[in-house]
């Protein structure tokens, strides 16, 4: 019997908050997870966000990102399930605030994450879960975290909110990824740029849109999520919008976006 690929690891990162980042590695985990893949999000952010938002409470956290990080603790023993079938968390806790000074003076402190997941790769063992994706969501400026999470990477995947200073917030984000590229992660690509937050009465979010593709062409994805109060609900409910209003144009959106992202695996693959 042939064995399952290496699950594909795509970092979800951007230097700017409030643009939908963890908001979108849940949804997009779950979309995934809705068509038949399995999936690990992995928490690399201190407010622990997408934990929240996948139900799992700051008090059944004993083993979190921080301990996986600080290799105190295996992947096997961090990763929970969630109450999303498919969907698993490595959750994270307020304790990540202090990782980048306990690992500063390390050699490897920009691979302690690639390390933590080398596991994945040893599909003989059965005490991995088979996961096909791997989504880091990445806390939301450009340090030790977010780079453990590119060097970890086969790609990025950049959310990006329909507002004015969208493109200037963008390049910064870029020549880091270049800069991973070039000392750290040889392999590593941008997955794609999905456009957030789009209210299209908004003649400006039209224009983002617009100006967005203009500048990175087949970079950004057709897929657009738009402004969708269900959407804003849902991680109150400790839940996905797919759990908590399927049939809302939210959790249409991240469906059709993780349809889009497996077809650009699939032609990734055969290239």
């Amino acid at each position: 019997m042939s064995l399952p690929p290496v699950p594909r690891v795509l970092a979800l990162a951007n230097q700017k908050g409030g643009v939908g980042k963890t908001t979108t590695a849940i949804n997009l985990g779950t979309a995934l997870a809705a068509i038949g893949e399995h999936v690990l999000i992995v928490d690399l952010d201190p407010q622990g966000n997408a934990s929240t938002g996948l139900g799992i409470d700051r008090q059944s956290r004993r083993r979190s990102t921080y301990d996986l990080l600080l290799g105190e603790a295996s992947l096997e023993e961090v990763a929970m399930e969630t109450a999303v079938p498919r969907v698993s968390v490595a959750p994270s806790t307020l304790d990540l605030l202090g990782v980048e000074l306990e690992i500063a003076d390390s050699p490897d402190r920009t691979h302690r994450l690639r390390a933590a997941l080398a596991s994945l790769a040893e599909r003989d063992s059965s005490r991995v879960r088979n996961y096909s994706y791997v989504l880091v969501d990445c806390p939301p400026s450009l340090n030790l975290l977010t780079i453990n999470g590119m060097t970890a990477a086969h790609s990025v995947l950049v959310p990006l909110q329909c507002e004015f200073f969208a493109l200037e917030g963008l390049s910064q984000l870029l020549q880091t990824v270049e800069q991973v590229k070039r000392s750290l992660n040889p392999e590593l690509t941008i997955h794609g740029i999905v456009l957030t937050m789009f209210d299209s009465r908004n003649t400006l979010s039209n224009q983002v849109v617009a100006d967005v593709r203009a500048n990175m062409g087949a970079a950004v994805y057709n897929t657009v999520i738009p402004r969708n109060v269900r959407v804003s609900e849902a991680p109150s409910h400790g839940k996905p919008v797919l759990l908590y209003d399927f049939k809302s144009t939210g959790s249409q959106a991240y469906l059709r976006l993780a349809a889009e992202i497996i077809q650009r695996e699939r032609r990734l693959r055969a290239a």
